[in-house]
């Protein structure tokens, strides 16, 4: 008996094409960019938020929850000592040093001192 593969003769048949989508089933009423030009000039009156609860309790909401910030892909010299206290303290420490980063110009925006997150206060000098 030999070891070589046999094919079923099942496989070795042709594959029926299928048939084609109707135009019809395919083609699309109206563009995108109609359908929210249509939306936008809807009044709040006439829109329909039935299947949709009203929340009147707004306590565990969280602002900013689902904000992704663009990022910028830069290279920058800093003393091996910053950097390496950073990675002691924060597996992620690009992160960290992003989020000092932040507060330092959010504190020169507003010209007013924030509340430091723990760690991440300024050194003296």
């Amino acid at each position: 008996m030999s070891n070589r593969t046999v094919k079923k003769s099942s496989a070795s048949s042709r594959r029926a094409k299928r048939p084609g989508a109707s135009a019809r089933a395919t083609k699309r009423t109206r563009k995108p960019a109609d359908e929210l030009a249509r939306l936008a000039a809807l009044s709040d009156a006439e829109i329909d938020t039935s299947d949709i609860p009203e929340i009147v309790d707004w306590r565990g909401a969280v602002r900013g929850r689902f904000y992704r910030p663009v990022k910028q892909l830069v290279t920058i010299r800093l003393d091996a000592d910053v950097v390496a206290w950073f990675k002691s303290r924060n597996p992620t420490y690009q992160t960290a040093v992003n989020r000092a980063l932040r507060d330092y110009m959010l504190d020169h925006l507003t010209g007013r001192k924030r509340n430091r997150r723990a760690g991440l206060g300024r050194t003296p000098g």
